[in-house]
């Protein structure tokens, strides 16, 4: 289990504005809630499933799982003393060194860089100046605990967002 943090180039907003602790999504921004949602079936070999999320004015939070499927599973990975989380996120260990030095494949990073080029690629046809920044922030869940506490941070960003403005007025 994934939280990932991504932010809009320079935290412009793009993606809409957060009105009586509600996100209202603009053109691009229900893009970006339409693109995460389709991850799933893009990716179905990855065996993935979405936990909550939201789109908010100048960035993304999402919780991506990533089960067990035929690129992390045991038959296809050796050890080399990596657990089970850093089997998930990497396939450096796969047996075959193909593809070792260039971006990596089914994985997390090549979850998020496919979700961030589809929304570039839609805001490019409808001629919105848009970028994300370069990097994404991701942190593993290790447990159901953080997984609530996160989950909940996911769903009270909104009304957080809107108390924040309300208090450095």
């Amino acid at each position: 289990m994934y939280f990932v943090t991504i932010c809009t180039a320079n935290r412009e907003f793009y993606f809409g504005d957060i009105d009586e602790s509600k996100m209202q999504l603009s053109q691009i921004g229900k893009t970006a809630e339409n693109e995460w949602v389709k991850t799933i079936e893009l990716r179905p070999d990855m065996n993935l499933e979405l936990g909550e999320f939201i789109v908010m004015p100048n960035h993304f939070h999402g919780i991506v799982i990533i089960h067990e499927n035929k690129y992390n599973s045991d038959n296809n990975i050796e050890r080399n003393g990596r657990d089970a989380m850093h089997r998930v996120s990497t396939t450096m260990d796969i047996v075959s060194p193909a593809n070792q030095f260039a971006p990596q494949s089914k994985n997390i990073a090549s979850i998020i860089r496919g979700y961030k080029s589809a929304v570039t690629t839609y805001a490019r046809k409808i001629n919105i100046p848009f970028n994300w920044q370069p990097r994404y922030h991701d942190h593993i869940i290790r447990s159901t605990d953080e997984y609530y506490r996160i989950s909940n941070y996911i769903v009270n960003n909104p009304i957080q967002w809107q108390k924040d403005k309300f208090f450095k007025k």
